[in-house]
């Protein structure tokens, strides 16, 4: 089935280059300059949307399809998330990710045992662990990025004590640090299903051509007298 949405992108027409083509003969292409967008009413408000959890190497489409019985909404699941470059913003099949740890970690002149510890146990960084007194009140949040060794003290004023913390920095791997960036994205919102329509609705407007431009042809036409293309 055709993406819905690149059946609502408009036409631009411009003067064909071509070797064999005629004179005033025009080449038509999608006007990809034309991008839908979500109205920030819509986007600035959480009531329209349900967090979701990607899982495995589950695509927009995947998705698409769960939440709204078809896959060729994938760009309503993109839309709704800001996301524009799928290949950085939308989190890795599990292949992909153990490629790019190796591209990543990998030294000239390393075995492959070598790429292997630099990844799972090499040091990325260190981060706090959480403290708290004896109120249950937090002094140092877990996460902090600091370096190690790291400790605090603290006068307890429930307990009369001088409290030293010991070493609270804890380290995070290389892997693990690309996991949680991973993760992180996995984490989206998802327009929900009652709303559709509303978007449809707004898709027509974004992408429907204004008769006030010199280019004009029809609401879904543009013609130029050269390559420049316009929105």
């Amino acid at each position: 089935m055709p993406n819905p949405y690149f059946r609502q992108v408009p036409n631009f027409e411009y003067p064909s280059r071509l070797p064999d083509s005629k004179l005033q003969e025009y080449i038509s292409v999608k006007n990809l300059f034309k991008k839908g967008k979500l109205r920030e009413d819509i986007l600035d408000n959480l009531a329209f949307f349900t967090k979701y959890k990607i899982l495995g190497d589950d695509r927009p489409d995947n998705v698409a399809y769960e939440i709204y019985g078809e896959s060729t909404l994938d760009w309503v699941v993109l839309l709704s998330n800001n996301i524009v470059n799928i290949q950085s913003e939308w989190p890795m099949t599990q292949n992909a990710f153990d490629r790019f740890l190796v591209d990543k970690y990998y030294q000239v002149g390393d075995t492959e045992e070598d790429t292997y510890n630099r990844i799972y146990n090499g040091v990325h960084h260190y981060e706090t662990e959480q403290v708290k007194n004896s109120r249950g009140i937090t002094i140092v949040p877990a996460g902090l990025q600091v370096s190690s060794p790291y400790s605090v003290s603290y006068f307890d004023y429930y307990t009369d004590q001088q409290i030293d913390s010991g070493d609270i920095a804890v380290p995070v791997t290389n892997y693990e640090y690309e996991e949680k960036i991973e993760n992180d994205k996995r984490n989206i919102y998802i327009l929900k299903p009652r709303y559709l329509n509303i978007v449809y609705d707004d898709m027509i407007d974004i992408m429907t051509y204004g008769k006030g431009s010199s280019q004009y042809v029809t609401e879904t036409l543009k013609r130029a007298d050269d390559i420049r293309l316009t929105s």
